[in-house]
């Protein structure tokens, strides 16, 4: 019979109950010469388009439920570079819950647009913390001031609640229920946390057996990158350690870059025919370094966070790549296209 932990709340009405369920996509052309089967769970096929959804809903409804939150009288604030602030707005719009959502400048109009149009209040951070010169501890501290004096607040937190990473236990049980428990490598990336504990709390408890690979950003404090250097995609690493992360979920860590994310985009979507976003150029890149060392025959899942639709005029825009790297095209039109297995470990930024 299969496992009920982690199965998303029960009685969930309208577009909500939509939420999970997204499917896994064996995915036959990204690593020509491959040795192993590698399969994709898509989480843009959930309702606010990215695996996020997850996470808010739990985050909200247990609220809900418990009569901690109250629609038409509480609050909800939370920052958010985009992903999580959407599957939010779509969940307090159908509670009819008040959001303040406090993004940045590196937020895209897009999703600012809607945000706004599910009818949440958008605060944007223009100024870096003084002290770490980062965007979101200046984004923290003026939660902290929204908090201070909006009444019948509830801040999510999504960097130390726990039901973050317990909406996740579900993710991995579908991937593992698909695959009738094989799954021998998970490629993931790591930013709250949420998804790399969730999923690893799951791989655990069912002893699974599953090497967790965690793909941090080159530059992020979340597992020591030694790199210092700005960071261009919104949700790849973090500036803050969250409270939830536990290195020891992590198997093994695969730092990545921006142009990583890049090559990783566009190489998934010509090879593949999937638009995804800049976290799951970051899983395909790891997952192109690791490939050589996995064992011939291994189910390898990646979990794919959001789709590209909302990346247009950043990592599929050729003139924003050309700002920030230069004349880079070949990375993806030649040398991922052409080269054999063995060399793909090489492309982009170590």
């Amino acid at each position: 019979m299969p496992s009920t932990e982690g199965k998303p709340e029960a009685g969930l009405k309208g577009i909500l109950s939509t939420v999970g369920g997204t499917p896994l996509v064996e995915l036959e052309r990204l690593i020509p010469g491959f040795t192993s089967r590698v399969y994709a769970k898509v989480e843009r096929f959930n309702p606010g388009g990215s695996v996020k959804d997850r996470s808010a809903l739990s985050m909200v409804v247990t609220r809900i439920r418990s009569g901690e939150l109250v629609p038409g009288r509480s609050t909800v604030i939370e920052s958010s570079s985009g992903n999580l602030a959407i599957g939010l707005a779509q969940i307090c719009g159908y509670y009819g819950l008040r959001l303040i959502c406090v993004v940045d400048t590196r937020t895209t109009r897009q999703n600012i647009g809607i945000l706004r149009a599910y009818g949440a209040e958008v605060d944007i951070v223009t100024e870096p913390d003084p002290v770490t010169g980062e965007l979101l501890p200046a984004r923290l501290h003026r939660v902290a001031d929204l908090m201070a004096r909006t009444p019948d607040a509830y801040w999510p937190d999504q960097y130390a609640n726990p039901l973050n990473p317990r909406a996740h236990r579900t993710t991995m049980r579908e991937i593992a229920e698909a695959l009738d428990g094989k799954v021998d490598q998970l490629v993931v990336a790591a930013g709250t946390s949420g998804t790399l504990s969730g999923c690893a709390q799951y791989i655990r408890r069912h002893h699974l057996g599953t090497v967790v690979n965690a793909v941090d950003a080159v530059g992020s404090v979340l597992f020591e990158s030694t790199a210092s250097c700005a960071r261009l995609v919104p949700g790849h690493g973090a500036s803050v350690v969250p409270k939830l992360l536990r290195r020891s979920d992590a198997d093994r860590v695969v730092h990545v870059g921006d142009l990583d994310c890049v090559v990783g985009c566009r190489t998934l979507v010509g090879r593949e025919a999937i638009l995804a976003g800049g976290s799951s150029g970051a899983v395909v890149s790891a997952l192109v370094k690791l490939a050589p060392t996995i064992e011939p025959g291994s189910n390898v899942v990646v979990v794919l966070p959001d789709g590209g639709d909302r990346y247009l005029d950043t990592i599929y825009d050729d003139d924003w790549v050309r700002t920030h790297f230069g004349e880079v095209e070949h990375l993806w039109k030649n040398q991922v296209r052409d080269a054999p297995t063995g060399q793909l470990a090489d492309i982009g930024q170590s």
